[in-house]
């Protein structure tokens, strides 16, 4: 079969090629699927570079989340049929001709639901719900975010809102505000405006913040904590400018606050099935009656991973991209 291989870490679209492997067999307790489309994420990225917190042996294949067809079964599979869909978020390995996953963490794909949105499914919508249902928020509670714009922060606050939180989000330039009005998104500021904390106690009406949530590192990590109320929590989900926190010691001893970290793979993992399947059909519900919307960028072949790695970075790229056999 054809697979994305890289034979060192380095800049994904000069390292990664189309190579050949094995057609995989699937063991007891696993499936083999036809991989229909994949989205090309941050972590995948990093993954082939050699800077997440994942390092696979080499050579490597990439890719961790993507849409099926259930192909072949192993022994004692018997939730599955073939000719299925069924998506993965967390099978390494997924951006070939076919993968191989334990049917266990296999989620079944309802008809309803179109393969670009299904295809999305799992690592940044399931992440963001459960980044949501971590924060002991209740109805009517403030939230705040950067990187508002981004795939996550879209989908915070589509589903905060949608669950009765009240989100505010932060971008870094007046365009981003823009963007997310043109998908229903509001309360949004760009901090690039000098006013900025004024239009945020004018959207708050001076309500206290409970929670801020940082994906930019740096100085933007700090100026999310410096909004956040007495005993309020910082929790870092990503670090898109920055691999280190620049943070007040004043906000931090003064706010009594809390900083901690989100690891969605980790969490997803260790949740207790029935949750999980609580906040997937949760997911999928939202999908379907629009509430949550799963854009897309652009579709690239296998082939043309280096084109689609350069449409990834796009800056304001609205969607992900994804990639098919």
């Amino acid at each position: 079969m054809k697979a994305l291989i890289h034979n060192e870490f380095g800049d994904p679209a000069e390292v990664l090629a189309v190579g050949e492997r094995p057609l995989p067999q699937p063991g007891p307790g696993e499936v083999r699927a036809r991989m229909l489309l994949s989205p090309i994420h941050n972590h995948d990225l990093w993954t082939v570079r050699g800077t997440y917190g994942y390092k696979p042996e080499l050579p490597a294949q990439a890719g961790t989340e993507a849409l099926g067809v259930v192909d072949a079964l192993g022994d004692g599979v018997e939730q599955l049929t073939v000719g299925q869909r069924v998506v993965t978020g967390g099978t390494f390995g997924v951006w070939a001709e076919y993968f191989v996953a334990g049917a266990a963490g296999l989620i079944p794909v309802p008809e309803a639901l179109p393969d670009e949105s299904a295809a999305q499914l799992v690592s940044m919508p399931f992440s963001a719900i459960s980044l949501l249902e971590s924060l002991d928020l209740q109805e009517g509670d403030w939230l705040i975010q950067n990187a508002a714009n981004g795939a996550v922060g879209r989908m915070v606050a589509q589903l905060g809102t949608a669950r009765g939180l009240n989100v505010v989000g932060l971008v870094r330039r007046a365009a981003g505000v823009e963007e997310l009005r043109a998908q229903g998104i509001g309360n949004v500021i760009a901090t690039d405006d000098d006013s900025w904390r004024d239009q945020l106690a004018e959207i708050t009406g001076g309500a206290p913040i409970r929670v801020g949530v940082d994906s930019v590192g740096g100085s933007a990590a700090g100026d999310v904590l410096s909004t956040l109320a007495v005993n309020g929590t910082l929790v870092v989900f990503g670090a898109m400018a920055s691999p280190t926190l620049e943070l007040a010691s004043g906000d931090v001893i003064f706010k009594q606050a809390t900083v901690k970290g989100f690891w969605g793979s980790v969490v997803s993992r260790e949740m207790p099935a029935d949750q999980r399947g609580r906040l997937f059909q949760e997911l999928i519900g939202r999908i379907q009656d629009a509430t949550l919307t799963l854009p897309v960028a652009g579709i690239h072949s296998l082939d043309d991973i280096a084109g689609a790695v350069t449409a990834s970075g796009e800056p304001g790229r609205v969607g992900k991209v994804l990639l098919r056999p």
